[in-house]
């Protein structure tokens, strides 16, 4: 027995529905492949399924453009009128508004001003004050910045300055500390009773004729001083020179 013939109308199951469109999908597009290559056609074919996804297909010697000018033109209608006529629209809608601009910037700078009336001056002049003001308050801005800063710098230099002055006082008055000491201590009678200072402070008593120094001051034996003041700031020269240390080394 043959196939029965099928009616044409909408397939209501949905999953039948898409199975015979992907079937006669792919037929048609090789019936199109077919008849481009066999009678050298041009065929541009373009399909949307019910759910809207697009198939498209068109001869390799020809695109869909070159084929819907050809339509077009061999039909007689226009088909890019309206998108034409948009392009056309908006073009001119922007060229006008960049006409107005560049006179509003002529007028700005003060040109072309013979033709307009005082009330079209009026907006003119707000702007201008508004750009003005503007311009001042962000000047001003700036302005305190940088006087800010400069101040910042000053209390900085300010405060160097004092810690140097300081760190060099402070530097006198130890070096002045040391040169007392060692004017103290040039004395023949006193390298005895710093010596036995020295060995009292260590628990032992020496007889300051335990070790026999010459007494001349060009025989002396060589001695070193360690200062170690109590406190980093010396008001005076004669109490630092009494908590110093003093150290004897023969």
């Amino acid at each position: 027995m043959g196939r029965g013939k099928i009616e044409i109308k909408r397939i209501e199951n949905s999953t039948n529905r898409q199975v015979t469109y992907s079937k006669r999908r792919n037929g048609i597009i090789k019936k199109a492949k077919e008849i481009a290559v066999l009678c050298d056609a041009k065929v541009s074919l373009v399909i949307f399924s019910s759910t809207g996804k697009m198939t498209n297909y068109c001869s390799p010697s020809s695109s869909l453009i070159e084929i819907l000018d050809k339509y077009q033109n061999s039909s007689g209608k226009k088909l890019w009128d309206a998108k034409h006529e948009y392009l056309s629209a908006e073009l001119d809608r922007i060229k006008k508004e960049n006409d107005n601009m560049q006179i509003e910037l002529r007028h700005l700078k003060g040109e072309d001003l013979t033709s307009l009336q005082p009330k079209e001056l009026i907006p003119i002049e707000k702007a201008l004050e508004d750009g003005y003001d503007s311009v001042r308050a962000k000047q001003m801005e700036i302005w305190k910045m940088h006087k800010k800063n400069e101040r910042l710098l000053e209390e900085e230099q300010k405060r160097l300055t004092y810690i140097c002055s300081l760190q060099q006082q402070q530097q006198i008055e130890i070096n002045g500390v040391m040169r007392e000491m060692g004017e103290n201590g040039g004395g023949g009678g006193g390298i005895d009773n710093n010596h036995k200072g020295v060995a009292a402070a260590g628990g032992r008593d020496y007889p300051p004729s335990h070790h026999h120094y010459p007494y001349h001051r060009h025989h002396q034996m060589p001695f070193a001083f360690r200062v170690q003041p109590i406190q980093p700031n010396l008001h005076s020269s004669r109490a630092a020179a009494a908590a110093t240390t003093t150290t004897i080394c023969p």
